[in-house]
């Protein structure tokens, strides 16, 4: 299992301040909740590892099945 492993499994994520000032990513899968709360610093670090991984995604020919 890794990051090219495809799944058929729904999840919902909701991303939003806490009122303890963290950001948290909230996924809820299958009946299982995960919230994840990072300070705004990580946040921000996460948001640019996101932009770079799109940013590489769009370079790759998807192979055809």
């Amino acid at each position: 299992m890794g990051i090219n492993t495809e799944r058929d499994i729904e999840a919902n994520l909701q991303i939003g301040p806490t009122d303890q000032g963290m950001v948290r990513l909230f996924v809820l899968a299958d009946g299982i909740e995960i919230p994840m709360d990072f300070d705004p610093e990580e946040a921000d670090e996460i948001a640019e590892e996101i932009r770079l991984a799109a940013t590489a995604a769009r370079k790759v020919k998807p192979k055809r099945k």
